[in-house]
C-alpha cells in the first residue's frame, strides 16, 4: 500500500511538471467537465474537491468557501499559486482528518479510479456531511481504455497508471457500504475533442450513444437520519373554494410540532376571502395566516404563501380537497424520515372517483410524467398533482436561483419539480386516491395549460438535460 501510494505521488508530481510547458488534448475535455460540474453546482456553496489537481474546476464553481486536496505536493504548490482565494492542501483521500469543517458538496473528478481503498477515502467522507451534503463523481467508462492506451502512448493525453476502472454498479455498492444513497447515474461527454457540441450536449443523452460515454456521473446524499417534530405549514391557495373552507379547518391534521395554515386567496368571484376571515377566529388551536394574492396564477399564490410560511416544512394542498388532507402525515412521515427531500403527490396509482379527472387529462399527465421522468433522471409518475412537500430551506435556494429556469409556469409544479433536481434533492412519489371536487368547478384551463406546459418542458429539456 505505502509502494502504491509513493509510486503514484511521485507520478502526478512528475505530471504537474510536465504540464508547465505542455497541455495535450485533453483541454477539450476539461472544458465539457466544468461546464458540467457548473450546472450541477451552484455558485456560493461550501465546496470540497478530493483530488483537485491544479484547482480548476474548483476555482470555476465559485465556492463560499472552497477546499482542493490532492496527495502531489506539486500539483497544490501550482494550484495555490494559481487560485491563491482558496483553500489547497496536500492530504491522501484515505486520511482526511486534517480537513475540518463540514461542505454543501464534495467532489470526486476523475479521482476513484486511482484510488488504493474507494470504500475508505468514502468513509472519510461521511465525517464532512450534512444531511443535505451531495456527494459528485466521476469517472472514466472502461469502453474508453484502449483509445485512453493510444492517446497517452501518442502523447496527447497524460499518462495513467495502473486504474481501477469501476463500474457505476461498484460505486453504488461501496457508496451504500459507507451510509451514503445514489440519487442519479448519468453518462457524459461523447467526444472529448474539438468540435463535440452537439455530440456531448444532446447525443451522448440518447440511446444508443449513451453507451459510448466517456464519463460515468454518480450524485449521491448521506443515507437519511430522522429528524425530530419539525414544524408544518400548510399552504393553500383558495380561489372560488368559500364552500370548502370550513371543512379545510376541520379535516388538516396536526403534524409535528406545530402546524399552520397559510391561505391566498386569488380573486375569487365568491366570497371566499370573507369565509376564510370568518372562519379562523373559530379555531384558535390551528394557527392560521391569510393574504390576498396579489398577482394571477396558482404559482404566483404558492410563492406568497410560501414566503409568509414559519414552517420547517412547506405542504401545498388544493382548496377543492381532490387530494384528502388526512393524506398529509403520510408525505409528512416521508420526509421527516429521510425517505426523501421532495415529495410528489401521484394521482395515477390508485382508481379515481368517476368526475375526478377528464380523459385527455389523465392521458396527458402520463405524457409528462414519462417525459419528467427521462429529463430529470429520477421517476416521476404524476407531474401535475398539486400536493407536495419540501424542506423549508430547499425551497429558499429553489426561489434564489428561479431565473434559471424562467419564470412562466402558472401553477407552479414545473418550477418546483425542476428546482428540487437541479439541487439534486431526492425525489420521492407518493400515491394518494384523488377525488371528485364537492364544490366549485377546476380554474384550469385543458388546452391552454397544456400547451403552456409544453413549452415548459422544452424550455427545460434545454436548460436540465442538454446542458
Amino acid at each position: 500500500m505505502e509502494a502504491y501510494f509513493q509510486t503514484r505521488q511521485d507520478h502526478w508530481d512528475a505530471i504537474a511538471q510536465k504540464r508547465d510547458h505542455w497541455h495535450g488534448m485533453g483541454r477539450w475535455y476539461h472544458r465539457r467537465l466544468i461546464e458540467i460540474y457548473q450546472y450541477l453546482v451552484n455558485p456560493n456553496q461550501r465546496v470540497l474537491e478530493i483530488g483537485c489537481g491544479m484547482g480548476s474546476l474548483l476555482a470555476h464553481l465559485h465556492p463560499s468557501r472552497g477546499v482542493g486536496i490532492d496527495f502531489s505536493a506539486e500539483m497544490i504548490a501550482r494550484a495555490k499559486k494559481r487560485h491563491p482565494e482558496l483553500e489547497y492542501y496536500q492530504a491522501d483521500a484515505h486520511d482526511l482528518s486534517g480537513i475540518e469543517g463540514e461542505f454543501d458538496v464534495i467532489i470526486l473528478s476523475d479521482t476513484i479510479n486511482d484510488l488504493w481503498d474507494v470504500q475508505l477515502a468514502f468513509d472519510q467522507i461521511r465525517r464532512l456531511c450534512t444531511p443535505h451534503t451531495r456527494i459528485i463523481i466521476n469517472f472514466y467508462s472502461h469502453l474508453w481504455q484502449f483509445p485512453l492506451t493510444i492517446a497517452q502512448s501518442l502523447n496527447l493525453a497524460a499518462p495513467m497508471l495502473n486504474q481501477n476502472w469501476l463500474t457505476p454498479e461498484d460505486i453504488n455498492n461501496m457508496l451504500h457500504l459507507s451510509g451514503f444513497e445514489n440519487i442519479r447515474t448519468t453518462r457524459e461527454i461523447l467526444w472529448p475533442l474539438p468540435l463535440g457540441g452537439l455530440a456531448n450536449r444532446y447525443l451522448v443523452k440518447l440511446w444508443p450513444f449513451n453507451a459510448f460515454a466517456l464519463s460515468n456521473f454518480v450524485i449521491a446524499r448521506p443515507e437519511a437520519q430522522p429528524t425530530e417534530q419539525p414544524s408544518v405549514s400548510v399552504v393553500i391557495a383558495a380561489r372560488n373554494e368559500a364552500g370548502n373552507v370550513k371543512a379545510i379547518f376541520e379535516r388538516v391534521p396536526k403534524m409535528g410540532s406545530r402546524t399552520e395554515i397559510v391561505f391566498v386567496e386569488g380573486h375569487s368571484r365568491d366570497n371566499t376571502y370573507e369565509t376564510i376571515a370568518d372562519e379562523i377566529p373559530l379555531h384558535p388551536s390551528t394557527p392560521s395566516l391569510l393574504f390576498r394574492q396579489p398577482g394571477i396564477g396558482k404559482a404566483d399564490a404558492i410563492r406568497l404563501g410560501f414566503e409568509k410560511a414559519t414552517g420547517d416544512i412547506l405542504m401545498i394542498l388544493d382548496a377543492d380537497l381532490t387530494v384528502p388532507p388526512e393524506d398529509l402525515p403520510r408525505f409528512y412521515d416521508a420526509i421527516v424520515s429521510g425517505k426523501g427531500e421532495f415529495i410528489n403527490g401521484v394521482r395515477l396509482v390508485y382508481p379515481m372517483e368517476k368526475e375526478a379527472m377528464r380523459t385527455l387529462n389523465f392521458i396527458g399527465n402520463k405524457l409528462f410524467s414519462m417525459t419528467f421522468s427521462w429529463l430529470l433522471g429520477q421517476p416521476i409518475k404524476d407531474t401535475l398533482c398539486g400536493t407536495k412537500v419540501m424542506w423549508a430551506k430547499d425551497y429558499a435556494e429553489i426561489a434564489a436561483n428561479r431565473s434559471y429556469f424562467g419564470d412562466f409556469d402558472p401553477f407552479g409544479d414545473f418550477d418546483l419539480i425542476f428546482g428540487a433536481a437541479k439541487l439534486n434533492r431526492k425525489i420521492i412519489d407518493l400515491p394518494i386516491r384523488y377525488r371528485d371536487r364537492t364544490y366549485g368547478t377546476t380554474n384550469i384551463s385543458r388546452w391552454k395549460h397544456g400547451l403552456l406546459l409544453l413549452r415548459m418542458v422544452a424550455f427545460a429539456a434545454r436548460r436540465i438535460k442538454f446542458v
